[in-house]
């Protein structure tokens, strides 16, 4: 009679078994498997899980034997099938590389499946299936810009300094504007989420005016002190520095980060800062937006309360802002900063090289 394997999990392999049957986006195959280890290991018979799974018992006898004999790597990916080589697609493959790579067509930007295999007088299946085995997509861009700033490197060991070693008896504010953040409201009700259907929302919406929030994150703990105002001025910056000067423990030194916007390095701004001693700005370089954790919250309060919403004019709206910055105070969450300078550095050198090649070329 044969016995099946015992199956005994350590705590780092229960947890990524644990994180793959739970995974939204783990493939289906990859959570079938994680679950029949898993009560495996709780000692069920090969009979009983495939009962409770629903599938044959082949199948799991198949997969618990090969955690046991290779781990995790046994039951992550497929072992090679047989079957006859891909002689037809490895005669073009290296064609359709260059031409997807290095060519263009002449009436669009990239190619698609249907366009390159008509070219090439191949199916779109091959041109997909190469595609895929080689990773190319494209349909698909991703957006970048390279620093000018001649300072960029003082500037970024400056912040980055501040994010991985704060200076003790100071507060540390990522600070900046949202602007025109536009009060919009449907012109037809949305219909509500419903099982089987998502929500939705006309794709048309009225205009009710704008307002600007101006806000401050705190590191340390992760509080934000916001206010919304009509315009952004260096008026309003002056306000809101105030603002901050207000809600703040007078006996400490602030080190505000903020970006190179002419507001903040307005003369009224530099004749109030020296009246403030205890402020102390630290500007990120140019076109480095990255670097301002602030951006980080308001792609939050962007995602979970403005693009979705439906705003029936400016103070519905300032309500909404404000009242989604006293619950995020009242359950503040830092976020960490973890990158050191010299990685950013590095990256920062091989994109400019990159570039260069390409301008050269």
């Amino acid at each position: 009679m044969r016995i099946a394997p015992q199956i005994m999990l350590s705590d780092e392999d229960r947890t990524k078994l644990l994180r793959w049957s739970r995974g939204r986006s783990t493939p289906a195959r990859l959570v079938l498997r994680a679950n029949i280890i898993l009560d495996a290991a709780q000692g069920l018979r090969n009979e009983d899980i495939a009962k409770e799974r629903q599938i044959d018992r082949t199948v799991v006898g198949r997969w618990r034997r090969r955690f046991a004999q290779a781990g995790l790597a046994g039951i992550e990916k497929d072992l090679p099938r047989g079957g006859r080589r891909p002689v037809a697609r490895q005669a073009v493959t290296a064609k359709i590389i260059e031409w997807t790579t290095q060519r263009q067509p002449g009436n669009a930007t990239h190619w698609s499946c249907r366009t390159l295999g008509r070219e090439l007088g191949v199916s779109r299946c091959m041109i997909s299936r190469v595609w895929q085995a080689h990773g190319l997509k494209p349909h698909l861009t991703r957006t970048f810009k390279l620093s000018s700033d001649r300072n960029f490197a003082e500037k970024l060991v400056d912040v980055v300094g501040l994010y991985l070693n704060p200076p003790e008896h100071a507060l540390v504010l990522s600070c900046d504007e949202k602007s025109q953040i536009q009060a919009l409201d449907r012109t037809q009700p949305s219909l509500p989420l419903k099982k089987g259907r998502c929500g939705t929302m006309t794709h048309d919406y009225k205009r009710h005016g704008t307002t600007t929030l101006f806000a401050a994150l705190e590191l340390t703990e992760g509080k934000l002190i916001g206010t919304c105002m009509q315009r952004h001025r260096h008026q309003e910056w002056i306000k809101f520095l105030e603002l901050i000067d207000q809600q703040t423990a007078a006996d400490l030194d602030l080190h505000l980060i903020a970006d190179n916007y002419a507001t903040h390095k307005h003369p009224r701004i530099k004749r109030w800062l020296q009246r403030h001693p205890r402020f102390h700005m630290h500007f990120i370089p140019t076109s480095s937006s990255w670097l301002n954790l602030v951006e980080r919250w308001f792609r939050d309060i962007t995602d979970k309360r403005i693009r979705r919403g439906a705003f029936h004019s400016v103070e519905q709206l300032i309500t909404a802002i404000d009242d989604y910055i006293a619950a995020h105070n009242a359950q503040p969450r830092a976020f960490t900063w973890t990158a050191k300078a010299e990685n950013i550095m590095e990256k920062i050198r091989r994109a400019r090289n990159a570039l260069d090649k390409m301008q050269s070329a």
